[in-house]
């Protein structure tokens, strides 16, 4: 049986470096909903990849299917009636242009999340899965278009993030909403919203 017609879910998009804390905010805020809400990772749709040897010349296009795929899922559990939590990293421009188009029949609330570049490197350091230095360099990439409804920051992780999200959510402030504004200008400029930004450096070893 098909489940009955109903609103499109809505979308509360976290984004920030690697270690930022996305996951944690995003678990410590599925405790807070009161309703049922998914968390949605792009770094478990990687691990959901066969353990097998990727040729080196085939490893950039194998990651953008993942994570073009990612968001097209992402798109159909909302389009689906779902309200989803997801935790990206907009380090390569075409991922966030990628979200403006196919998000665009979705309420989405974009969160970035600022860690600092020390307690990034020691985050890293204390995970042992991660190259110590990695992080901070993705900073300026993850935030160049500059623009969110709501800014926290997790160098020191706490409830407080969450609940600040969920305070969000349920006063909402009026206008239009960081994706609008960066939709329009995506559209008004042709380029994206991230132009001039280089996702040099990124290799499979890279968290999504």
């Amino acid at each position: 049986m098909r489940p009955p017609p109903g609103p499109p879910g809505r979308i509360v998009l976290l984004n920030g470096t690697s270690s930022s804390g996305k996951s944690s905010v995003a678990r410590s805020l599925l405790q807070t909903l009161d309703t049922p809400w998914f968390h949605l990772s792009v770094d478990a749709f990687g691990e959901m990849r066969a353990l097998v040897r990727v040729p080196e010349a085939d490893i950039d296009a194998m990651l953008a299917r993942t994570r073009a795929g990612f968001h097209r899922a992402v798109a159909g559990m909302a389009a689906a009636g779902n309200d989803v939590v997801v935790d990206h990293l907009f380090s390569e421009p075409w991922r966030l242009d990628d979200c403006l188009t196919l998000f665009e029949p979705f309420d989405v609330v974009f969160v970035g999340l600022h860690c600092s570049a020390a307690e990034l490197t020691r985050r890293e350091l204390a995970r042992g899965d991660r190259t110590p230095g990695q992080a901070a360099a993705q900073l300026a990439l993850v935030h160049a278009h500059r623009r969110y409804d709501l800014e926290l920051d997790t160098t020191a992780l706490n409830a407080d993030s969450a609940a600040r999200i969920g305070a969000f959510l349920r006063s909402r402030p009026t206008g239009p909403t960081a994706f609008e504004r960066l939709r329009v200008a995506h559209k008004r400029n042709g380029a994206s919203c991230g132009q001039g930004v280089s996702p040099a450096g990124e290799t499979d070893t890279m968290p999504a």
